[in-house]
């Protein structure tokens, strides 16, 4: 890896950047599939920073040479142990759609190149490691190594695959939001500690062939159980959710042929908003490093230079949807004054323009636990906060964010805040205050506000975990109402998905009719991606749903999967024939035709044309 241009500020990416501090030999060797960014956006910035305020040494090697194992040997061996993540996002999704196709771009590289980091990448680079330092600890972190932390369904193989503790060969998993988890781990190693001993820290995954020594416990089905019955997988699953609380969540453990045991400790407790503060007041550099300047930089980055990370964790609880395995559903938030600190400093970037282009997180106007229990005990293992309808203990507060933004705003050099993160507008309907939506269309909405109704069939909507259509129709009228009251001409962008367990043709139908209804024309429809760590996805591989271990319909053929995501955008000529073909197959001959309520006009479906097709793997299972 060579470093050019003022590395000023930069954590050391080469040797001789590590000696000129002084340092022969780092604690920590930090490898990681993206590259390097130095902005709290990226987790790697953020636990390498936690571990240097510790006063711990950590060298820096981003996207190094697979094909090369001496390249992960920029610093040789770390006096404490290698951090190994594939970065901001899970390897294969980063490098393939949900049709199996390689993606053209890849925003966390260099001018956005692809083929800079494997796919797995988890994996390959503990390999690589382990070639050159057998016994030197590795701690894997990310959302890659997070969500597969037990046993899991991938969809790329589909097919269960064990822990990735076991496939890396890594020593420990810190889990989650790693900054409590990672310091106590190097804190443990520090002192001396083995690192097969480091077994009773929260937030981490270890390994142990004596399950005597596992205390406190669930044991979850064997990984065997899992892999060859779908229902062991769902029940699973389900334990996993309901403790996946850390308040209230128990030790969980799977067993590897009866002699070897992975063991996941509870969550980490959520960060305080002092401590939150603390994270984001780390000194950042808040830029790609100077060494990918003439490959154009580092794209991901143009998208959240200038944003703000107001708060953590989401308690809206979207089947489809890893925060609750990774972040969890307790809201952490920052305070006002460490908010308005980094906006200042943007003030002081020759970039910056005016525009701060999101106030924000997993959910934008969560600024709060959902109710005061979830402080002491926990969020409800067995219930939702907003689903199916909210919670008579669901505190519905907008007060604090709208001060927010407004001293956001009022900040000189400040042209504009926007809200791009998504939000919940059941939440948002549950105020009976209005003040916070009128705000949000008069200062904060640039023309189009963008919301996730993802469906319109309350069958559908009840296994994605969100609220009825009847719901989305309010807000509708109640934004159209306020924007006619403000004389602005805005209107909303919805965000829909295809295929998602639970869906039939006849619900598929259900939307396009909707869309035909309200004159919907979407542009934008995610076909269902089963990714690790989701209620969805197991439904998607069991065909039964964790929480109650009923069943659920699966489009599985890639023809129906075709047609239902063509039904969504009926509108498109070169949709016709599979629309066409699902209306006649689910006995809506009625939608073909010239009336009002029709879907498409009647000819010919065209001979000759091409079946669908889908991802090879995307079979009948």
């Amino acid at each position: 890896m060579m470093s050019t241009g003022n590395t000023d500020g930069f954590l050391p990416v080469t040797r001789q950047e590590m000696e000129a501090r002084g340092i022969s030999q780092p604690d920590f060797v930090y490898v990681c599939g993206d590259a390097y960014v130095d902005h709290p956006s990226f987790g790697s910035a953020i636990i390498s920073r936690v571990l240097e305020d510790r006063g711990y040494s950590v060298g820096m090697i981003c996207q190094p040479d697979w094909h090369d194992p001496h390249s992960i040997d920029v610093f040789g061996t770390p006096r404490l142990a290698f951090l190994v993540s594939a970065g901001n996002m899970d390897s294969m999704v980063n490098h393939y759609t949900v049709a199996g196709k390689h993606r053209g771009r890849d925003a966390y590289s260099p001018g956005g190149a692809m083929g800079r980091r494997p796919d797995r990448a988890v994996i390959v680079y503990c390999n690589m490691i382990r070639r050159l330092h057998r016994n030197t600890p590795i701690i894997i972190g990310g959302i890659e190594a997070s969500l597969r932390r037990l046993s899991h369904y991938d969809y790329w193989d589909n097919k269960i695959r064990r822990s990735i503790l076991l496939d890396s060969g890594a020593d420990l998993i810190s889990y989650g939001m790693g900054e409590r988890s990672i310091v106590e781990i190097a804190e443990a190693l520090d002192s001396g500690l083995a690192v097969s001993d480091i077994t009773f820290i929260d937030g981490t995954v270890y390994k142990t062939r004596n399950e005597e020594d596992i205390y406190d416990a669930i044991r979850l089905p064997d990984f065997e159980a899992v892999r060859d019955d779908k229902r062991a997988c769902a029940e699973s699953v389900g334990l996993q959710y309901r403790n996946a609380d850390p308040y209230s969540g128990r030790r969980l453990y799977e067993a590897y042929d009866g002699k070897l045991f992975v063991v996941q400790n509870p969550p980490s407790r959520p960060l305080t908003t002092m401590e939150l503060d603390d994270v984001y007041a780390l000194p950042y550099t808040r830029r790609a490093h100077p060494m990918y300047d003439k490959e154009g930089g580092v794209p991901a980055l143009d998208e959240v230079k200038f944003s703000l990370t107001s708060n953590r964790g989401c308690f809206g609880g979207c089947s489809f949807c890893a925060l609750t395995f990774h972040e969890g559903r307790i809201v952490q938030a920052r305070s006002h004054e460490s908010l308005i600190e980094e906006a200042r400093g943007f003030l002081q970037d020759p970039d910056f323009k005016g525009y701060i282009s999101d106030v924000g997180g997993p959910t934008a106007e969560f600024r709060q636990p959902a109710c005061k229990k979830q402080l002491t005990k926990g969020a409800c293992p067995g219930r939702q906060c907003l689903f199916p309808q909210p919670c008579p203990h669901l505190e519905v507060d907008h007060s604090d964010y709208l001060e927010l933004l407004r001293k956001l705003r009022a900040l000189p050099g400040v042209k504009k805040v926007f809200v791009r993160s998504g939000f919940r507008f059941d939440y948002l309907m549950a105020d009976k205050n209005r003040r916070f939506l009128k705000e949000l269309c008069r200062y904060h909405v640039s023309g189009q506000l963008r919301t996730a109704p993802e469906h319109v069939s309350d069958n559908v909507l009840r296994r994605m975990g969100k609220p009825g259509v009847k719901t989305y129709n309010a807000f509708l009228r109640e934004f159209d109402r306020v924007n006619r009251e403000l004389g602005m001409n805005q209107y909303v962008v919805p965000y829909l998905m295809s295929s998602h367990p639970g869906s039939t043709l006849q619900d598929a139908i259900a939307l396009a009719e909707y869309e035909k209804k309200t004159g919907i024309n979407p542009r934008q429809v995610q076909d269902f991606y089963p990714t690790p760590g989701t209620i969805s996805t197991c439904m998607y591989w069991t065909g039964i749903d964790p929480r109650d271990m009923s069943r659920v319909y699966v489009a599985s053929d890639p023809h129906e999967k075709a047609m239902q995501r063509a039904l969504i955008q009926f509108r498109d000529e070169e949709n016709y024939d599979l629309v066409k073909e699902a209306l006649l197959r689910a006995g809506r001959k009625d939608l073909i035709g010239f009336g009002a309520d029709c879907l498409i006009p009647p000819r010919k479906i065209r001979h000759g044309r091409k079946r669908s097709r889908n991802r090879s793997n995307d079979r009948k299972r």
